[in-house]
């Protein structure tokens, strides 16, 4: 069930390049949750929201091209480092086909927030619904399991990042200790 929040300025696009893109976001985002872009399950659940900022700023000047922001988000357990890095990727590309021009010229003006809402707290259809439903939901029973193994694997990289600044913190502590007492 992902979503994207989609923000693009007002006359940003021609009106065909806009619906191209939504589409192109919607099947990019499907594909990097582990989907097939063409399962109708999926597509009836990915939702865009278009947001039309009256004017961008930058540095307090309104700016002269268009800015985009897109925040796509997908239930907890969904992206690793390497599939983020992927999907803001091939996010950018897919704007700069929409605008026009060169990846050099669209490409800073750009951002992508891909966010991973805390499993239990995906909200839809007037009940909470866990990772592993998702999956089951939007591609067979079978599925749960991946959606189970992709949020393990998710919590695991969180807890060891957790312990590792711990440990990192606890020498720090013990240097800064050792530092002192021989002053």
């Amino acid at each position: 069930m992902p979503m994207i929040d989609l923000t693009i300025p007002e006359g940003a696009l021609k009106p065909e390049a806009e619906a191209r893109l939504v589409k192109e976001l919607g099947d990019i985002l499907i594909g990097h949750e582990g989907f097939d872009p063409a399962n109708p399950v999926a597509q009836g659940v990915t939702v865009v929201f278009l947001h039309r900022p009256a004017a961008v700023f930058v540095a307090g000047a309104r700016s002269q091209k268009p800015r985009y922001r897109i925040v796509p988000s997908v239930p907890e357990g969904q992206y690793t480092d390497a599939s983020r890095k992927a999907l803001v990727k091939d996010v950018t590309d897919a704007v700069v086909r929409a605008e026009g021009n060169s990846f050099e010229d669209v490409a800073p003006r750009v951002w992508v927030f891909p966010t991973e809402v805390e499993d239990g707290t995906w909200g839809s259809r007037g009940g909470v619904h866990r990772t592993a439903d998702i999956h089951a939901f939007i591609a067979g029973d079978h599925a749960r399991k991946i959606g189970e193994e992709r949020l393990a694997r998710r919590r695991h990289g969180k807890t060891m990042a957790l312990l590792e600044g711990m440990l990192a913190a606890t020498r720090n502590a013990q240097t800064t200790d050792r530092a002192v007492a021989t002053t």
